[in-house]
Order: C-alpha cells, then structure tokens, then sequence
C-alpha cells in the first residue's frame, strides 16, 4: 500500500483502490436462479394471536373455569341424584315443604322459601342466563357488523343510516327495554327480542367509525382500481383489521345481556318465576338480605353471575389485545 502513496495523485487513487480490492474483496459471480427467488415469511395472524393470548395466565385461567361452568350448567340435569330445578321437595315423614334449608351434605347451596333445591336453581339459572347472553351477542354480531360495515362503507346509505341511528339512539334502551317486555307476554323469547331490537346499535355505530377511518388507505384504493368486488374488500381488507375491537365488543355484549335480564326481573318484567334464572333467583334472594341466616338464597346466584361477568370481559380484553396486529412479533 505504501509505495502507491509517493506518485502523483491519479496514480495514488488508482493504486489504492486496487489494493484494497485485491486485499478485502472478492467477487461474487452472477447466479440468475438467486434472481428467482422470493422471500417468504411463516407469519401466522390467528397463530400469532393466540400465542399473545396463551401468555395471558390470568385470561387463560378464566377461560378454563369459565369453559367448564358453561359445560357444567348442560351435564348437570343428567347427572346422578339431581333433582329438577322446579321441584319442590317435601319431608317424607311429615309431607311438610323442606323450605329455607340452609347448605347442608344433602342440599349443597341449601333450599329456598318453597322447597326447591337451589343448587339445581342457581345452575338451571345460569344456563337461561346464559342462553340468553349468547341469543343476543349472536344478534349483534349479524345484525350490528352488517349494518356497520353498509352505513360505513356504502356512501349512499350514510344518510338514511345515520338518521334511523340518531333516531333509535335518542330513545333510552331502558325505555325500550321496559317498553318491549311490558308490551309483550314476559317469556325468554320477548327478553331475547326486546335486546336484539336496541342492543345492534352500539356495534352498528362503532364499526361504521372504524370503516370510516379505513376505507380511504391505499390498499382499499387500489383494491378498488382493480375492480375487486365491494363484498371482497368488506370481507379481506376491512372486517380482519378490526378482529379485535370487534371481539372485545361481543365479549362486553354477553354480561350485559345478563346483566339487563337482572334488570328487568328486578323491575318485574323478566321472566316468569316458573323459569329459572339469575335474575329471577337474585330478585328473590334480595328481600332475604337483612336475615343473616338465609342470605346464602342471594349470595350463591349473586357470586355466580359476578364470576360469569368478570370473566367474558377480563377473557375478551385479553383476546382483543391479542388480536390487534400492533402487539404481534
């Protein structure tokens, strides 16, 4: 290197560049089979979120206990030496009503004021309960992301929609709620209708913003300039984006759903006292409060209802954060 450096300076510049080429480098020949080859990744988006969801202990322990009540609440009628929720039960010495039993190794949550065995009660309860949150959390997933992603996408329906919207929206739920159920003959399917009618709202105008916010980006523009149909860009640009929200939306709509069906028993205007039902079971256990030795007629439904709400909304934050694209590796 040293002798290059003594010339003029055309000389020294050419001198080191060869040296340095000599030195440090080697050329790589051209192999037009390299050229070929794309590069590929083994990213998975439902793989990834559920991965980010596994790591949540609290979420996943939740889920294993919330999955084996709701197994539970079916298997149990069918198990051995239970007894139906609407029986009562009379002493078989003296015909009396076995009523206002506290917990004991026959009557495991004890028997209320008429006989009837509360166990079976809190968890044919939890089964109505329940079969009405997933009625109605299945309403709002057709009926609010269709309307939604319509009002959000389809321009020429912004008007009508958001007109029925302000409408509906400017008349309390509760109102309706009442309304409905008064109007009506009290049974699981006028509670069901009464929450389908007012509870698509919410999801209808929630999705129609995140639509808004998204439908203008580049890759919905140029789906558009290629002629890609209007369903399959609602179906593979738009709905997958917001995975998340949506699922954090549902999981919010099942305890509410439960929650409004204690509301409206509470008031009278739930289900008749012949079906079982947390609201009906807390309704009665309520008036039982100030008599320290049958307040277990309102604590077993009331722990029950609070594990099932806490656990879809804790489980359902969880499986949202998970699924937001931003939070995967």
């Amino acid at each position: 290197m040293k002798k290059f450096l003594d010339g003029p300076v055309d000389q020294v510049t050419e001198g080191v560049t060869q040296a340095i080429a000599a030195d440090a480098f080697t050329f790589a020949e051209y192999d037009e089979s390299a050229g070929e080859k794309v590069a590929w990744s083994d990213y998975s988006y439902w793989g990834s979120t559920f991965r980010m969801f596994f790591k949540n202990r609290v979420a996943v322990t939740l889920l294993v206990l919330l999955a084996a009540i709701l197994l539970f609440t079916i298997v149990q009628p069918h198990l051995p030496g239970q007894r139906p929720a609407t029986l009562i039960n009379n002493d078989p010495d003296t015909g009396m009503m076995l009523m206002n039993i506290p917990p004991n190794d026959e009557f495991i949550f004890g028997t209320n004021s008429i006989g009837q065995d509360l166990w079976s009660m809190v968890w044919s309860g939890t089964r109505t309960s329940l079969f009405i949150g997933f009625a109605v959390a299945c309403s709002e997933i057709v009926l609010g992301i269709t309307m939604g992603v319509l009002w959000g996408y389809v321009r020429q329906l912004d008007h009508l929609l958001t007109s029925i919207y302000n409408i509906a929206d400017n008349i309390p739920q509760t109102i309706m709620l009442i309304l409905i159920s008064y109007i009506l003959r009290p049974s699981m399917s006028t509670i069901i209708l009464a929450m389908c009618l007012t509870s698509w709202l919410k999801m209808a105008r929630f999705i129609r913003n995140q639509i808004v916010i998204i439908r203008d980006r580049d890759y919905n523009l140029a789906s558009r300039c290629l002629g890609t149909p209007t369903w399959r860009i609602i179906v593979k640009n738009l709905l997958p984006y917001l995975v998340s929200v949506m699922m954090l939306r549902i999981a919010t709509t099942i305890p509410e759903a439960i929650g409004n069906e204690v509301f409206l028993t509470y008031i009278g205007l739930g289900l008749p006292v012949a079906i079982p039902s947390l609201g009906n079971l807390i309704n009665s256990g309520r008036g039982l409060l100030m008599y320290e030795s049958l307040r277990y007629q309102l604590i077993f439904p009331a722990v029950v209802l609070s594990f099932v709400t806490v656990s879809f909304y804790i489980i359902g934050n969880a499986f949202a954060d998970a699924a937001d694209p931003k939070n995967h590796l």
